[in-house]
């Protein structure tokens, strides 16, 4: 793997060749902000390079196969490829209000990707790195059917953490087999699996061969920590450690079938990271690149992926091992992001603690704002980065409005009414705007280098330099003099031509706002060789129109409100989106007698001093969603609301919930909520109450009140259980 600087060494060097991905989105859920941070980071690097000029295509697809992908879509009532087509549309949708600019977004479904898998994979098998073998694997006896790693769950086997995925702990970092799990249950149905022979398909990463390879491919990775981590799977030399990878999938499966093996399926991850080259191939056969010539092995061209490190594994073992024994070229390196927590929170999909992209579009927030912030806090690291929601408020308001777009509105004024836009020839030599100048090219090396926290700081630095001129200057004071004319014309033309060069530095970051600059000021697309063509007399720039406005509090309170459910505390976080509990915390089961009598009521009594219960005690319980088709206060009571529930029994049910003080009934009529549906009837004062929704609040009560009915997710109807 090979690095390269910033600016291209001549104008005689060949111009790069440049090809990025993100990683690919499941075509099984929404986009989140956890997703938009790799995918802003990837767009302002590809947009940073874009502007020196060079050959840069960035592609991306939906990871459309797999068995979640069946199975939601049979829950549905449609076809596999009906979901991921609706969900292609909705993530192209955000991706494309936060304007990540992909030069192609495909799907994994498609006949490129088919064939490209299938040629990978038969190079491959002719060089002797695919083995068939009888296997045990976990079978789910309620469903019928093998279960892929991702719908196991139990105890680690290497650290005990309850409740991890059968292929990887998220506490410990370890990988296993799903066979190893301690207590493994399934996530489809919550049956214990049992264990079914089955012929599959491996590549066979323990191949000496492959190992060699990669002890040296790693040991070219940008990133230390990512290096260290693969060395420490990969184990000492002669250790053995790496583990063939398991390739192949049993029917019923939603993928392509493996050439000569009836029934069986490549595995999701075989074909996922294809996906890069076939949502390229198309790209190219659309724009008559030469395909060939960007993956071929000894191709000029450069390949990176932006991915998170949760999936580092399989973009630095498997990936890299399958391109170099198919005959193809590797990449030219990988990075590797941490996680997005919110407000200290980590946001993870699978436990429902995310903010959506959309959510965050309609409550009115401009993404802008937080491509900003997120690049204010991106490094080339693998560390996690945190939105404060708090911070980003301050943030944005103080540096995108107070700082950067304020030179803007203080002196455009000024230029087009007294000097008819246009600048002082001789101010473009002033020494502040030498400065500016001369920053920009370490900037633009901070962009490629992804130290894009320090580009930024260096920006606002340089805008904190502009500013304090301004305030030196005071063109306001400047302008009640017709003496000062020449001063003030200086003054103001410093100000613009400043304010050209922190949009340059800022435009990989904010590129609506770069081209609504673009045209006030009259220029073409702005690129990092524009830092040496300063504004001129020749040209008047435009009239001044808002640029920016500030972030409202009030919009942060509505996506805090969009996403309640997904923001609560971690110890009173909702149920597990996979059907299993998580920690209960202070979720209350209100029925009408108050938070100490629903939390009494709501104990389990095979629970343990711990508050644990085991799988078989939540089993008994019977979560329904529940449709409210009237809801009325309770005359006499301060507390009640009296709810009417369609609970898919072809009859309502009627139930006392003390949620009177958080909730107008009219409010509540037509929405989804979760109840308990197999509570014994409790007859009160005011009529028999024949179940209890569930409610959630605030660990202190006291400290920060409310309450809040849980709301599933659209698409759930009236009687679905809550697994």
């Amino acid at each position: 793997m090979t690095s390269h600087a910033p600016f291209a060494a001549s104008t005689d060097a060949p111009r790069r060749r440049i090809l990025v991905t993100s990683a690919l989105p499941y075509a099984n859920g929404q986009i989140h902000l956890g997703h938009m941070v790799e995918h802003v980071q990837t767009d302002i690097w590809v947009r940073a390079l874009r502007m020196h000029g060079y050959e840069v295509y960035y592609v991306c697809a939906d990871d459309a196969h797999g068995t979640p992908i069946m199975l939601s879509a049979e829950k549905e009532g449609i076809t596999p490829a009906a979901l991921i087509e609706r969900v292609a549309r909705e993530h192209q949708r955000d991706f494309a209000s936060f304007h990540i600019s992909y030069d192609n977004y495909y799907s994994t479904e498609s006949e490129e990707n088919r064939e490209l898998s299938e040629s990978i994979y038969l190079a491959l098998r002719d060089a002797g790195f695919i083995d068939a073998r009888e296997i045990e694997q976990a079978y789910d006896p309620v469903k019928e059917m093998f279960l892929p790693d991702r719908f196991i769950k139990g105890e680690c086997p290497k650290c005990g953490a309850k409740d991890q995925y059968g292929d990887s702990c998220e506490v410990c970092g370890s990988t296993y087999q799903p066979t190893d799990l301690i207590n493994p249950y399934s996530v489809v149905s919550g049956a214990t699996p049992v264990r079914r022979t089955s012929t599959h398909y491996f590549f066979r990463l323990s191949d000496p061969r492959c190992e060699a390879f990669l002890r040296r491919w790693v040991s070219g990775l940008a990133q230390p920590e990512a290096t260290n981590k693969m060395r420490e799977w990969l184990g000492e030399a002669g250790e053995a450690k790496l583990a063939d990878w398991d390739i192949s999938r049993d029917a019923p499966y939603f993928g392509f079938e493996i050439p000569g093996a009836p029934g069986k399926y490549f595995y999701v991850w075989l074909d996922a990271p294809v996906g890069y080259y076939a949502s390229f191939k198309n790209l190219a056969a659309r724009k008559g690149l030469d395909f060939e010539s960007w993956i071929c092995k000894g191709s000029d061209a450069e390949q990176y992926h932006f991915i998170g490190k949760d999936i580092l594994y399989f973009h630095t073992l498997f990936w890299p091992a399958m391109l170099e024994f198919s005959g193809h070229r590797t990449p030219t390196n990988v990075f590797a992001h941490g996680f997005l927590t919110v407000d200290g929170a980590k946001m993870s999909k699978s436990r429902g603690t995310f903010i959506t992209a959309s959510s965050y579009v309609e409550t009115g927030l401009n993404p802008e704002w937080l491509r900003y912030y997120l690049a204010a806090k991106l490094n080339s690291t693998m560390e996690d980065i945190d939105l404060n929601l708090e911070d980003f408020q301050a943030r944005v308001n103080s540096d995108i409005v107070g700082k950067y777009v304020n030179i803007a509105s203080r002196a455009a004024g000024f230029l087009t009414k007294r000097f008819d836009g246009r600048v002082q020839d001789s101010a473009m030599r002033h020494p502040l705007l030498d400065t500016l100048r001369a920053a920009l090219p370490q900037i633009a090396a901070h962009y490629e280098a992804r130290e894009y926290s320090r580009a930024i700081r260096q920006t606002m630095e340089l805008a904190d330099a502009v500013n304090t001129y301004v305030d030196t200057a005071k063109p306001w004071d400047q302008a009640k003099d017709p003496a000062n004319a020449v001063a003030l014309h200086e003054t103001v033309s410093v100000s613009i031509e400043a304010f050209r060069l922190l949009s340059i530095a800022l435009k990989p970051v904010l590129p609506v706002l770069a081209e609504n600059v673009e045209t006030f000021l009259g220029v073409a697309p702005l690129v990092w060789a524009d830092a040496a063509r300063p504004l001129s007399s020749e040209r008047p720039i435009n009239a001044y129109k808002h640029l920016m406005t500030r972030v409202d509090a009030k919009q942060i309170e509505a996506l805090v409100a969009a996403n309640r459910q997904s923001l609560l505390p971690a110890n009173g976080a909702p149920a597990e989106q996979s059907g299993q509990p998580a920690e209960a915390g202070k979720a209350q089961q209100a029925n009408g007698k108050g938070a100490k009598g629903a939390k009494a009521e709501a104990t389990v009594a095979s629970a343990n001093a711990d508050g644990v219960i085991s799988i078989d005690d939540f089993a008994k319980i019977d979560l329904r969603v529940a449709l409210i088709v009237d809801c009325k206060a309770v005359e006499g009571s301060d507390k009640l609301l009296q709810l009417t529930l369609d609970v898919g029994e072809g009859k309502t049910r009627n139930v006392f919930s003390g949620i009177k003080s958080a909730y107008r009934p009219e409010d509540l009529v037509g929405k989804l909520t979760v109840m308990v549906a197999n509570l014994a009837p409790r007859k009160m004062k005011f009529g028999v109450s024949e179940g209890m929704v569930l409610a959630a609040s605030a660990a202190d009560e006291k400290a920060e009140p409310g309450l809040y009915i849980l709301e599933p997710h659209s698409g759930a109807r009236p009687g679905m259980r809550v697994r």
